[in-house]
């Protein structure tokens, strides 16, 4: 099961990354829990999403305030029913412009082949 894991992390990110919403949510289970460190990088509250309808609010609230935003995690490697992974996460923010670079992990467990909880980390 851990390859399967691996590949349907790696078919997220991909979706992440040219924000596809849709192909990103066929890789996580409907009850999902997100806990997501970039908008407390952003200056927001910590926040769970829940759920498909939680996921695409969190893709909805960052778009709003980011042109760009993109993942590059080279180092993956899955734990039994996780899989870690780390590298680093380009942003830039609409109204500023301003490039920012930060260290990113990205820790996801998954059940029947879906991420059931996504925990993300700047350092």
């Amino acid at each position: 099961m851990s390859q399967e894991n691996v590949d349907a992390f790696k078919r997220g990110i991909e979706a992440y990354n040219r924000r596809d919403v849709e192909a990103l949510l066929d890789e996580l289970d409907t009850e999902v829990e997100w806990r997501p460190s970039l908008p407390v990088m952003l200056g927001g509250d910590e926040t769970v999403y829940r759920g498909h309808d939680g996921a695409r609010q969190l893709l909805r609230d960052l778009d709003e305030v980011l042109a760009e935003r993109q993942l590059d995690l080279p180092e993956i490697r899955e734990e039994g029913d996780r899989v870690v992974a780390t590298g680093s996460l380009r942003i830039r923010g609409k109204s500023s412009g301003v490039l920012t670079e930060s260290p990113f992990t990205w820790v996801a467990d998954f059940k029947n082949g879906r991420a059931i909880r996504i925990q993300t980390y700047l350092d």
